[in-house]
């Protein structure tokens, strides 16, 4: 009749499971902190628009970091400019999301403007139907947000090769559009504030990993911590 013995296992493998279990523990107890980060920038987020308004050159050059400005803010817009960001889907639907440009009072720099989401079908010969931009002196309102992730990218600088506007893009990239427009950015965007008569969908995310995603990573490294242990247990208890 066999049975099981426990072997003693080497220094080595003990160092190297503690070593292991150690990391995989701190990198699921990371992931979580992530997801709690990640819940509240939402809830700050959710919550802007509703917030009191705050000085726009207070926040304008250093944004606070934890949370979404809603701001006011005067100037007007560079109604020859503007982009398109392009394959935006809303409830099934293709269309764009439409940038202007807007020059606030007080900076030389660009602030740039999330009109919101419009449908376009893209047949051949057909542009979205924007609303006109308002000439001359304006204000707006809205939240003063991080610009949006672009993921990756491939074909290089599409503005480079277009001399019509709005001009057409898959990603915002800051860089390409300052140089597009040769004047500074400000270092976020504006969302601007819901307005059923705007002819836009605004209906608004912030660019971060949702919370359900870290903690399900969260439980995968502590899945990889267990499945360690009972490695090691399996090597070192075997039948003699």
């Amino acid at each position: 009749m066999s049975a099981r013995r426990w072997r003693r296992p080497s220094w080595f493998a003990i160092a190297l499971t503690l070593a292991g279990v150690a990391l995989f523990v701190r990198l699921g107890v990371w992931q979580l902190d992530r997801a709690n980060q990640a819940q509240q920038l939402l809830a700050a987020f959710d919550a802007a628009p509703k917030t009191a308004f705050e000085d726009f050159a207070a926040v304008r050059a250093a944004p606070p970091a934890d949370r979404f400005p809603h701001v006011r803010v005067s100037g007007e817009f560079l109604t020859d400019r503007g982009y398109l960001r392009d394959e935006q889907m809303r409830d099934g639907k293709r269309g764009v999301e439409a940038y202007a440009a807007f020059a606030p009072s007080g900076t030389n720099e660009v602030l740039l403007v999330d009109r919101g989401w419009i449908a376009w079908s893209h047949e051949p010969g057909t542009h979205p139907a924007l609303p006109p931009l308002p000439q001359g002196a304006a204000t707006l309102t809205g939240v003063y947000a991080p610009f949006p992730g672009n993921g990756i990218r491939v074909g290089g600088n599409a503005l480079t090769r277009q001399t019509a506007w709005p001009k057409l893009t898959l990603a915002i990239d800051t860089q390409e559009i300052a140089a597009d427009l040769n004047h500074p950015l400000l270092p976020r965007v504006l969302l601007l504030d819901a307005d059923g008569a705007a002819g836009f969908v605004r209906s608004w995310t912030p660019s971060v990993m949702p919370p359900e995603r870290h903690r399900g990573y969260a439980v995968q490294w502590f899945a990889f911590a267990v499945a360690a242990i009972v490695i090691f247990v399996l090597l070192h208890y075997k039948k003699v």
